[in-house]
C-alpha cells in the first residue's frame, strides 16, 4: 500500500503532463505518481512515463471510467487527484495530503472559486455553471462546499473504497461531492489559485452537453438521497394543481348544486392520486435510504479495518 498516491487521468494532455509529473514529483517526492490513460492519440503516455510517472490504461472514455479503473487498482493511505493540464499550483498538495493523513479528512476540496477562477477562466459559461452547481448542491444538501466541479481532490482510502462510481464522464466530481455530503463524511475546503490552461491545451469539457449531464446527475442524485423531500415536493405541486382545478368544480356546486364539469373533476381526482401517491413513495423510499446509510456505516468499519490490515503487512 503506498503512503501517498497521486492519480493522474489523462486524454490527449502531451503539452501539459510533463510538467505536472514533475511538478508534483517535487511538491510530494514520497508520493507515487499513477498517470492512466484514456485512449489518447498523442504523445501523453511516453511523455508522463519519461518524467517518472506509472502508466495506466482505461479503454472506455470517459473521465468517470478512468476514476472507476484507478479506484479499483490503487491502494493508499491518502489519494490526490489532480488534472494534468497544468491548472492547478501544487504549493497546497502538502496541506491537502496532510488533512486526509493527520485530521482524518475523508475528501479535501481545493478550491478554485474562492480564489482565482473567475478572473482566469476565459469561458464565461463554465463560471456561471459552476456558480449554479455550488449554489444548488448547497442549497439542496445543506452543505458547504465550496467548488463542487473541481478536479483537484484528496480523498482518504475509506472514501476511495467505499465510493461507487456511476458516472462516466465529467459528472463524476458532482458524485463524489453528494457522497460524501450524503453520508456525512468529513469534507475540508483548502482555497487553491487556478490558472486558465496554457495555450496549446484543449479543454475536453463542453459547456452545455456535459453541463446538462452535471445538472441532471445533480437532480438524479437529490432523488436518490433525498427521496422524501423530493417526492415530496411532487406532492404538493401535484396537490395545488389538483386543488386549483377542483375550486371552480366545487364552487359551482355550491351555487348550483350540478357537476357539469365531469372531465374537470376526473382530471383532479387522478391529480390528487398521484399526489398521494407521490408522498407514500417518498415515505417508502426514505425508509430505505436510511437503511442504506445504516448498512454504509458497516462497510465503512469493514474497510477501515481491511486498510489497516494492509498498512500492516506493508
Amino acid at each position: 500500500m503506498d503512503k501517498i498516491a497521486v492519480l493522474i487521468p489523462c486524454y490527449n494532455e502531451a503539452p501539459t503532463i510533463g510538467k505536472v509529473v514533475t511538478s508534483v514529483k517535487e511538491a510530494l517526492p514520497e508520493a507515487c505518481v499513477y498517470v492512466y490513460d484514456n485512449n489518447s492519440t498523442d504523445d501523453t503516455i511516453e511523455i508522463a512515463r519519461k518524467a517518472g510517472a506509472i502508466i495506466g490504461h482505461e479503454y472506455k472514455q470517459g473521465k468517470g471510467n478512468v476514476i472507476r479503473r484507478m479506484f479499483r487498482e490503487i491502494d493508499a493511505e491518502c489519494y490526490l487527484m489532480i488534472d494534468g493540464d497544468d491548472t492547478y499550483p501544487l504549493d497546497c498538495a502538502r496541506s491537502m495530503v496532510d488533512l486526509v493523513l493527520e485530521h482524518n479528512a475523508d475528501m479535501v476540496v481545493g478550491d478554485r472559486l474562492s480564489s482565482t477562477y473567475f478572473t482566469e477562466n476565459k469561458r464565461p459559461f463554465h463560471n456561471f455553471g459552476n456558480s449554479l452547481m455550488r449554489f444548488g448542491i448547497n442549497s439542496l444538501f445543506h452543505s458547504e462546499i465550496k467548488d463542487i466541479m473541481t478536479g483537484y481532490r484528496a480523498f482518504s482510502y475509506a472514501f476511495v473504497k467505499t465510493f461507487p462510481v456511476f458516472s462516466k464522464g465529467f459528472e463524476i466530481e458532482t458524485e463524489m461531492t453528494i457522497h460524501a455530503v450524503n453520508y456525512s463524511m468529513q469534507v475540508e475546503n483548502v482555497v487553491v489559485e487556478y490558472r486558465d490552461r496554457p495555450e496549446g491545451s484543449v479543454s475536453k469539457l463542453n459547456t452545455y452537453s456535459d453541463g446538462m449531464r452535471v445538472i441532471c446527475k445533480m437532480i438524479q442524485l437529490y432523488k436518490n438521497y433525498r427521496p422524501m423531500a423530493f417526492f415530496g415536493l411532487m406532492a404538493v405541486v401535484l396537490g395545488i394543481v389538483a386543488a386549483v382545478l377542483m375550486v371552480p368544480v366545487l364552487t359551482e356546486y355550491m351555487n348550483t348544486g350540478l357537476v357539469p364539469r365531469f372531465p374537470t373533476l376526473i382530471v383532479s381526482g387522478f391529480i390528487a392520486l398521484a399526489g398521494i401517491q407521490s408522498l407514500f413513495s417518498g415515505m417508502i423510499l426514505n425508509i430505505m435510504a436510511a437503511k442504506d446509510k445504516k448498512d454504509f456505516e458497516y462497510r465503512l468499519t469493514r474497510v477501515e479495518g481491511d486498510r489497516r490490515d494492509k498498512k500492516e503487512k506493508a
